[in-house]
């Protein structure tokens, strides 16, 4: 970990964000004393896993079908009469 004063913070701050991001904590201090830290984040996107569902959802034979008249009027705004 490094320690860096909040002025020089300031001037270097997309500097210390690479460097953080690489895996260095950035300590900033304020008249000696630590008050913040930078740091990377873990990446919180979870793998694609294909097949999850496989042989749990069935498609039925008219899942392709045009929609009946009321509901696609419905979609568009118009209301059926």
């Amino acid at each position: 970990m490094a320690m860096v004063d909040i002025y020089e913070a300031k001037t270097q701050l997309s500097k210390l964000v690479d460097e953080a991001a690489a895996g260095t904590d950035i300590i900033i201090g304020r008249n000696g004393r630590p008050v913040a830290r930078i740091t990377a984040l873990e990446s919180s996107k979870a793998p694609i896993r294909f097949g999850l569902m496989k042989n749990r959802i069935k498609v039925t034979g008219g899942f392709d079908a045009p929609l009946p008249e009321a509901i696609l009027a419905a979609f568009q705004g118009r209301w059926p009469r």
